[in-house]
């Protein structure tokens, strides 16, 4: 199937109401830090307020995701994205309010839609055929790339062009209208027969620990870099203002990455290709860290990115591979929380280490630490049996796409539909 075959109604509604949802996230961490910064300790406070949003997220994702109903997930996602513009809304009325109370509406923008990610994903995915799932997900891989690209530049330009509270006030009407365009979407996906067969949901998700281990080994690199790369180019006597150009390579090479790995079947198994993409992505931070010139850390960056996304979207299939239909949600919730978790915990641990080592050093270590990672994930995967309640139809769906049969089926699609 071709990315052509996604330009659906369905599938385009899907993507205004995630467009809707999502950039308010992608807003929050530099919002946060404009409403406050003008305060005594402004800045401060403001890292503040961005990790209470973070700890709220990385809290909501596994609590609230678990208690999705796949026949009726939009109540439950629509209260949250409710409370959530309203936490938003908040902090941007008030922003001269004290401390405690930015820190509860920060905490509950983050904690309340915390589920929406994992439930818009399986709807995706439940409104295409199984033969075009990682083609869908390459799509909202993309997507999420498009949303975190523009959201720093729009909460930066808002912030300083108009008001410090804009932003916020953006983040709580887009939130609000993500609400109304969730009636647009399905009311909920399909589930095999033999979903759950009365297993617990949090038990067969827990049994999956693996696949969240090397996601949140995936996202610590990408801390590693968005982080340090200032600190690096000040090391290197190079112009701190090159960072917001390396990094938007590295998002832009991303997304080419997501729409290349969805164009055709790959070989190897799903968690081999994950762990591949992942080490090269690791490679291609230590280069940044080793290599001198502007330039060449650039192409470093470019070759990291191109990895990111593939390796995201191996583990989501892996994800859909070993979890039944009707715990997909929750299991893409707790993913969306193992990785926020991986990039808050890296990046304290880089600001620890650049009070005590160089730049170049702290990502060195740090790309040690996202490698041992990745290798206790791969190891789980290996003892890790494919569960025996996984839907048949999503797990055969994720296996045929990483099976050589399925890949030329693929491809035959694609030179049809060309």
């Amino acid at each position: 199937m071709s990315y052509r075959e996604l330009a659906t109604r369905p599938v385009l509604t899907w993507c205004a109401v995630v467009v809707a949802a999502r950039m308010p996230v992608a807003m929050a961490p530099l919002a946060l830090v404009f409403v406050v910064r003008e305060r005594p300790g402004g800045y401060t406070l403001g890292a503040v307020l961005a990790a209470v949003y973070v700890i709220g997220e990385v809290i909501g994702a596994p609590l609230l995701g678990t208690r999705l109903r796949p026949d009726r997930p939009r109540p439950h996602v629509a209260v949250g994205l409710a409370a959530g513009a309203a936490g938003f809304t908040g902090l941007g009325l008030l922003p001269g309010a004290h401390p405690v109370v930015l820190g509860a509406f920060a905490f509950l923008a983050g904690f309340a839609p915390a589920s929406a990610p994992g439930a818009t994903r399986a709807l995706l995915t439940g409104m295409v055929p199984e033969r075009a799932v990682a083609q869908a997900l390459s799509l909202e891989s993309m997507l999420t790339f498009i949303i975190w690209a523009a959201a720093p530049a729009i909460a930066t330009g808002l912030a300083l062009g108009t008001a410090p509270y804009v932003p916020l006030l953006l983040a709580g009407a887009l939130m609000a209208v993500s609400v109304a365009g969730l009636w647009a979407l399905p009311a909920g996906w399909q589930t095999g027969p033999d979903d759950l067969d009365g297993q617990s949901t949090v038990r067969l998700i827990a049994r999956a620990w693996p696949v969240y281990v090397t996601g949140a080994a995936s996202l610590s690199l990408l801390a590693l870099t968005e982080l340090i790369l200032p600190a690096l180019l000040e090391q290197r006597s190079i112009g701190i203002g090159w960072a917001g150009p390396l990094l938007a390579g590295f998002s832009i090479a991303s997304a080419v990455g997501a729409f290349v790995y969805g164009l055709r079947g790959w070989p190897g198994r799903l968690p081999t290709q994950s762990l591949v993409l992942l080490l090269g992505v690791s490679a291609g931070v230590t280069l940044v860290a080793v290599l001198p010139g502007t330039v060449a850390m650039g192409a470093a960056l470019v070759a990291a990115g191109l990895l990111q996304a593939p390796s995201s979207l191996a583990r989501n299939l892996t994800l859909r591979e070993v979890l039944p239909s009707s715990a997909l949600a929750a299991g893409y919730s707790v993913m969306y929380a193992a990785v926020g978790a991986g990039y808050a915990a890296t990046g304290s641990l880089a600001g620890a280490l650049l009070r005590v080592v160089a730049p170049s050093t702290a990502i060195l270590v740090g790309v040690g630490l996202t490698v041992l990672l990745a290798l206790i994930g791969a190891v789980g995967e290996r003892r890790m049996s494919r569960l025996p309640d996984a839907s048949g139809e999503a797990g055969a769906a994720a296996k045929g796409f990483a099976a050589e049969g399925a890949a030329v089926d693929r491809r035959r699609d694609t030179e049809r539909s060309l």
